[in-house]
């Protein structure tokens, strides 16, 4: 068995690895070739902590496992951690003899940002220029360093519920020459071509009013039952896609809107059938397009075998007899 530690991963694993392993196993779950798990996610009664387990099977890649972890609201403030804490278990699909495990606190911000970066690259209008975020804490810099390798923006806006970790927005923009301003939400919404909302809000802030046509949503935060980000009439206006249909009505940004009646489990489109050619994606450039980003083992468990096998090859994976 291999152990990858979390100190090894920031010089294992690139954005467009990330990317990549995301991208394809989106494929492949639309072509039915990898398949998810049900998602145990609850609430511990303990430090206000959100614990669960994904897992899943992809059939192409012969990769099977789970991720284990959560979020701790207080660790920041508290010991200085991140909020966030994760660890991915590989197995062997031929013997179920565990194969690896890997640290998953880098891994998880690099595959969620390589999420809505996918979504961008098949959905995004073409000649998007300004993109706009929602939400300025540690996750929300690697959205916005991923999604701005994926169309030619000119600049960067921003709003958080806590306006004074802005400068985390303002710092990726300047790193990437591009200008930064703070705004309203419904000026946000407005101006953006690409908006990524990225909190762990329980009500929405962007409203269906706020937006404007031809605007592409990733919806990145929402993971549990009960928490939104959005509007559910903003779900009604747009063509919806996801990572995981089931996840995407039940766990998902589409929980409410379902719930309502504004949209139906049939009206949520994988975008891996983008990816595959078998659903034409955006159909014109003022349609509305929103995904859905539940979060799926199946990224973990992609991003997680490509940081073993470098690993191996750079001889910095822990071997040990289990």
């Amino acid at each position: 068995m291999f152990i990858v530690p979390e100190r090894e991963i920031a010089d294992l694993m690139t954005r467009k690895a990330a990317f990549d392993a995301v991208e394809s196993v989106f494929a492949a779950m639309a072509s039915q070739d990898a398949y998810n798990f049900p998602v145990i996610r609850e609430a511990i009664g303990h430090e206000d902590a959100l614990y669960g387990f994904k897992g899943g099977f992809d059939k192409a890649g012969m990769t099977l496992g789970l991720k284990a972890g959560g979020y701790w609201p207080n660790n920041l403030e508290k010991q200085n951690v991140i909020n966030h804490q994760s660890t991915i278990f590989l197995f062997d699909p031929d013997t179920g003899k565990v194969a690896a495990i890997v640290g998953g606190n880098l891994l998880t911000a690099l595959r969620t940002a390589a999420a809505s970066s996918v979504s961008i690259k098949h959905l995004a209008r073409q000649d998007a220029k300004v993109i706009g975020m929602i939400g300025a804490g540690h996750q929300a810099t690697f959205q916005l360093r991923a999604a701005l390798e994926q169309r030619s923006f000119s600049k960067v806006i921003g709003w958080n519920y806590h306006p004074d970790m802005l400068p985390n927005l303002e710092k990726v923009a300047t790193e990437a020459g591009l200008p930064f301003e703070a705004v309203e939400l419904d000026q946000l919404g407005h101006d953006a071509d690409v908006i990524i909302s990225i909190t762990s809000a329980f009500a929405p802030s962007l409203m269906s009013d706020h937006v404007s046509e031809g605007t592409h949503i990733a919806c990145m935060g929402t993971d549990t039952k009960g928490k939104q980000e959005v509007e559910s009439a903003l779900l009604a206006r747009a063509t919806v896609f996801t990572d995981e249909v089931a996840q995407s009505v039940s766990i998902g940004e589409a929980q409410h809107a379902v719930s309502e009646g504004l949209l139906k489990e049939s009206d949520v489109n994988q975008i891996g059938a983008v990816i595959n050619g078998t659903h034409p994606g955006r159909s014109s450039d003022t349609e509305i397009t929103l995904f859905d980003g539940t979060g799926v083992g199946l990224q973990d468990l992609a991003v997680a075998s490509a940081v073993v096998e470098l690993a191996v090859q750079k001889g910095v994976a822990i071997e040990v007899d289990f």
